[in-house]
């Protein structure tokens, strides 16, 4: 019997500092860039100034001359190295589609070149000055051909066709529909439509990519560091293009400063890059600058749309139908195929809408590849629905909280399956709307905004709501290790590979909770192939959910191998012993225990029976039941001034359900994140090309992100829905806020206008557009 020991705080839920910050704040993390290798080349790559054009010639003699140059190379060279083209996920998705074409992608353009940055030559040089000199010593002759900058431009039946192969430039068409919407249509009270275009974004994360590789001749292998959220796949993708065994391959994202999806894709550099390694005996490395990522790395959502609703008089919305024409850019990339039709999949959104036709396309342009982006398909559906839904209210002279309550899914009717198949977990969507509109004062808003407008105020005041849904916790599976080592410390091993979610803080905050011992004596370790030998990965805010759960799995088991240990010593049957406090007791008797300390001790001698030896370690591969369906309500409140089309944000505050939470702080953290991102969409971002293809927002200059001072304070607040597919009863939060931001603002724009006239302004919502609006009216 030992003296009672002060209780430790409950980890799960618990507003526990991350683990991970500082490293991050003190300079001490390690990026790619901080890897320290002998003797590295430096890889740079000459890329196309023109969106589309003919690869004529290409003279490296300047180049090769250059004193530190080791080599200049070109397609003709390498892509005959790469066995297969880059692998997409879209052709396993082939059974949703219409039509389905898949363009071959190899690591350098040969013959043509189809956007603005694809890589034509590389330099490898012993200095990275030197490689980026030489690069501008490389003469290539471009034939000039028609660029595609619009996907109208691209349908036209006298298009030219980008790629060989292809009797045309749509890539994919895909279809759901269900119910007679034509009828409903017909016979509906009223019915609204809206046009709106989604724009192109640049996903700038503080770190641009950036890779290095080398090789290993005595044992055949290569180690590749990667700012990826995705190590194993890219293992697994390079193993394939290479014809290689994944054994060979050792992948490694060290500290990866953001990603927001960009960074789960497999790029030309992280192919190129062992291969030269092994070409020349030596690392390679390539950092991209901050103007070369918005090039080379994939760009975000890009959308032209049109939603309809038919609905009753009172505001029962009975059909909805949404057309996506989404501009993919020059390829198809990993997933780019699968973002569109989650546009069509979620845009009935929280509200019950019994039929409904979608429709969506992928057109290919000469501008880079588009792929998920914070959200994926997603913030798409959430802003159609929820404009529309301002737009309906407007028509029918109804509230538009009124207008969304009157058609929420109902908390008795989950799990819920919407229109198109989807099946949603749990939620209660007027909860959270209510409590933002209590917490913002609603009613006391709406009577200032009238009394300005009476008063003819040039400051109009503007109350935007958006409620939001969405699917997250993909499968197919994650993967999730613990083991208790012989000293007393646990090691969490887990195959999601995080880029700033927290994922050191809150695996350990689960194995803690389970094992009840201190989080001090718990290492987290990812990211790492050779470590973690198969995982998924983090995107589509699948962490929690799946590799959460892996983790709390392997935690459970171990705990019972523990408590099977603990009762051998205290002579006891295991269903009679408790874990509390790092001890373990009998129930009735709590005299008669032991610590972790005698069990690990236990664990590790030669006196433990041998059916229990070996029981403080476990390896789960957790599949999912089904995905998770976050939920919450964003409000905005917005002055515009008439004069100029300014826009000020007065207030922020959204009220968000993710389940049961691991960290407050990490939620918060992701919500105000999000929301930034979703504000900066509305107001500021937008990749800009000109006529003939050029990105002419292809750095901070140019390309406006939302900045601190720029930004209200976020106010987040939470309600908790828990989910039953899943043993933590987690959600998703990482692509939330961004999903919910965007419509909120714009709707407390549009409302500030409303009573001027102006229906709809396409995003962003600079003073410019929003004064042409104005004058207009």
């Amino acid at each position: 019997m030992t003296a009672k020991l002060p209780p430790l705080p409950k980890f799960l839920g618990a507003r526990v500092p991350r683990r991970e910050d500082p490293d991050l704040i003190t300079g001490r993390a390690r990026f790619v860039a901080d890897i320290a290798v002998d003797e590295p080349l430096h890889l740079a790559f000459w890329r196309s100034p023109q969106a589309h054009a003919r690869i004529a010639g290409i003279d490296r003699r300047q180049a090769l001359d250059l004193p530190g140059v080791v080599a200049v190379l070109a397609a003709d060279e390498l892509n005959p190295l790469v066995r297969k083209p880059f692998p997409t996920l879209s052709g396993a998705m082939s059974g949703a589609y219409e039509s389905l074409t898949i363009p071959k992608r190899f690591p350098l353009a040969q013959q043509y070149v189809r956007f603005a940055g694809e890589a034509v030559a590389l330099v490898l040089a012993e200095d990275p000055a030197i490689a980026l000199d030489a690069v501008e010593l490389i003469q290539v002759e471009l034939q000039p051909l028609p660029v595609l900058t619009e996907p109208a431009q691209a349908l036209r039946d006298d298009a030219p066709v980008l790629h060989e192969g292809m009797d045309d430039n749509l890539s994919f068409v895909w279809k759901a529909q269900n119910g007679d919407v034509d009828e409903i249509f017909e016979s509906a009270e009223v019915a609204i439509d809206l046009e709106a275009r989604v724009q192109r974004l640049v996903p700038t994360a503080m770190e641009p990519r950036a890779v290095l590789a080398s090789f290993d001749p005595e044992r055949e292998t290569f180690t590749v560091w990667s700012t990826t959220q995705i190590p194993h796949q890219v293992r697994d993708d390079l193993a394939q293009m290479l014809d290689l065994p994944p054994a060979r391959i050792r992948v490694i994202a060290p500290d990866v400063g953001g990603g927001f999806g960009a960074k789960a894709n497999v790029y030309p550099e992280e192919v190129l890059a062992p291969l030269l390694a092994r070409k020349f005996q030596r690392p390679v490395r390539w950092v991209a600058g901050r103007s070369e990522d918005a090039l080379a790395t994939s760009q975000g959502r890009d959308q032209r749309n049109l939603i309809r609703l038919a609905a009753d008089r009172d505001g029962r919305v009975r059909a909805a139908e949404l057309t996506v024409q989404a501009d993919c850019g020059a390829y198809l990339t990993r997933v780019t195929a699968a973002v569109t039709p989650f546009t069509g999949m979620m845009v009935t959104g929280v509200y019950d809408i019994p039929s409904v036709r979608a429709e969506a396309m992928g057109v290919l342009t000469n501008r880079s590849p588009v792929e998920p982006y914070r959200g994926a398909g997603r913030p798409e559906a959430a802003y159609m629905i929820e404009r529309a839904m301002d737009v309906l209210a407007h028509r029918l002279d109804l509230d538009p909280a009124e207008v969304r309550r009157r058609n929420f899914v109902p908390p008795q009717r989950f799990p819920y399956r919407n229109a198109l198949g989807l099946e949603y977990d749990s939620g209660d969507y007027a909860r959270t709307l209510d409590k933002a509109l209590e917490l913002v004062d609603y009613g006391a808003l709406r009577r200032e905004q009238e009394g300005r407008r009476q008063s003819g105020s040039a400051r109009l005041l503007g109350i935007g709501l958006a409620c939001y849904v969405e699917i997250c916790g993909f499968g197919p599976w994650e993967a999730g290790g613990v083991k208790v080592e012989p000293d007393g410390q646990v090691t969490v091993l887990s195959g999601t590979s995080p880029h700033g979610q927290g994922h050191q803080t809150s695996w350990a905050q689960i194995a803690a909770e389970v094992l009840q011992v201190p989080l001090e004596r718990i290492t987290v370790k990812h990211g790492d192939t050779a470590i973690v030998p198969a995982g998924i990965g983090t995107f589509g805010s699948r962490s929690a959910p799946v590799g959460g759960s892996a983790v709390f799995r392997s935690s459970e088991s171990v705990q019972r191998g523990a408590k099977a240990i603990a009762a051998h010593l205290l002579e006891a049957s295991p269903e009679d012993l408790r874990l509390q406090e790092g001890r373990f007791f009998v129930v009735g008797a709590p005299q008669f225990s032991v610590g972790w300390n005698e069990v690990v001790a236990a664990a590790h001698s030669n006196d433990l029976p041998e059916e229990l030896r070996g029981t403080l370690e476990a390896e789960t591969r957790y599949e999912p039941e089904g995905e998770t369906y976050p939920f919450g309500t964003h409000v905005c409140v917005v002055e515009v001034d008439r004069d100029t089309g300014g826009v000020e944000i007065l207030r922020y505050l959204s009220v968000d359900d993710c389940g049961r939470v691991i960290n407050p702080l990490i939620v918060e953290g992701q919500v105000q994140g999000g929301a930034a991102q979703g504000i900066g969409q509305a107001l500021w971002e937008e990749a800009r090309y000109d006529e003939v293809g050029n990105l002419l927002t292809a750095n901070l200059t140019e390309y406006a992100l939302a900045r601190a001072d720029s930004l209200p304070a976020l106010e987040s607040h939470r309600t908790e829905t828990p989910s039953p597919l899943n043993p933590l009863g987690v959600k998703g939060i990482g692509e939330a806020a961004t999903i919910g931001s965007t419509p909120a603002v714009v709707n407390a724009v549009m409302d500030a206008l409303a009573h001027l006239g102006v229906t709809h302004i396409d995003t962003p919502l600079t003073p410019a557009r929003i004064w042409r609006a104005l004058s207009r009216g």
